[in-house]
């Protein structure tokens, strides 16, 4: 199923018409949809897949779109149309956009409020991946964190998208990177976007190793998107007064916190969710990213994206990560 030729008024969208998972999905040719007052119309070379994808297409996503939409949370592209009190200015520009649904598509609508504008060091392909994970990688550790040059954050799950972009974030913060993930090959790539120290999940006491890289006194912060599977990690490979992100459970499974060693340990707690800053503190989010392409430019954040797949292969995008064997991040590609 190829895109429309010009003048056809239709597009290409991966369907949700069944919360089932993948066999919820089909690929069909919808009606082009046009900006309404405040919207633009991004004309999507590229969709990032992200975990949290593969939760809404089953219903367990914390936001709950009604039935049938198109999944996908952010896009890159081209802005071909705009809506009435947009600026005109817009059209034509190169953007990237987080949005509510709709990024498995050949068009998506964004408000013009949260499109950001894409310098000519980023490429599609590269930006669709680049904002939730940058961005909730850095909020954490700015906002909740505060991430302090000096300190020792300990990064689990860091062959992941968010967990890499956290890696890269924590060093251009001046921290000193632990990084934990899974097998030889993945923690060769944390290295290489520069965490100081790997630890392997399948073969090292976690806690006893950081213990002893931090001479006996624990991290500072610890970021952590995978949940249940490190949590003794969290708990234990903290010092004093530390702080844990919870920023996901990509591994499966809730931590339930034994509150008597947050106690004891002085331990701070924090939840992040990206999307909630979004929602309540959008200005702040834009300046987060307006930071993070500026490093980009600067060389000091090379995204990772490990797998670009065409949009007719949109279910083997979805398994990529299910099955956790993807670095980085997987992007769909739309031409």
């Amino acid at each position: 199923m190829a895109d429309g030729v010009p003048g056809d008024r239709t597009m290409r969208a991966v369907v949700c018409r069944d919360l089932a998972g993948v066999a919820g999905l089909s690929l069909e040719r919808r009606p082009l949809p046009d900006p309404g007052p405040g919207k633009v119309r991004i004309r999507v070379r590229a969709a990032g897949v992200n975990f949290a994808d593969t939760l809404v297409i089953e219903g367990k996503y914390q936001e709950k779109p009604a039935l049938p939409f198109v999944p996908g949370f952010e896009v890159a592209g081209r802005i071909d149309a705009i809506g009435a009190g947009v600026d005109a200015d817009l059209e034509g520009a190169r953007v990237l956009a987080v949005i509510a649904s709709g990024g498995y598509a050949d068009h998506a609508l964004a408000p013009a409020s949260d499109v950001v504008r894409l310098t000519d060091a980023i490429d599609e392909v590269t930006a669709a991946g680049f904002a939730i994970a940058y961005g909730s990688s850095h909020g954490a550790l700015r906002w909740e964190a505060r991430l302090q040059p000096g300190e020792t954050l300990v990064v689990h799950g860091a062959s992941g998208g968010v967990g890499l972009a956290a890696v890269e974030c924590g060093k251009a913060m001046g921290a000193r990177v632990i990084a934990t993930c899974r097998g030889v090959e993945k923690g060769r790539l944390a290295r290489e976007k520069g965490a100081d120290h790997v630890l392997d999940t399948d073969t090292d006491d976690l806690v006893a190793r950081i213990k002893k890289l931090t001479e006996g006194r624990g991290a500072d912060v610890v970021f952590d998107p995978v949940g249940k599977s490190v949590e003794e990690a969290s708990l234990r490979g903290l010092g004093f007064g530390g702080r844990w992100l919870v920023v996901g459970f990509a591994g499966g499974g809730v931590p339930a916190l034994p509150a008597n060693i947050l106690l004891v340990k002085n331990l701070a707690v924090h939840g992040f969710n990206w999307g909630g800053h979004r929602r309540h503190q959008p200005g702040r989010v834009a300046e987060g990213l307006t930071e993070l392409l500026a490093w980009h430019g600067e060389g000091r954040l090379r995204p990772h994206v490990s797998h670009r797949v065409p949009l007719a292969d949109y279910a083997r995008a979805l398994d990529l990560l299910r099955s956790r064997t993807s670095t980085g991040k997987v992007v769909l590609t739309m031409t």
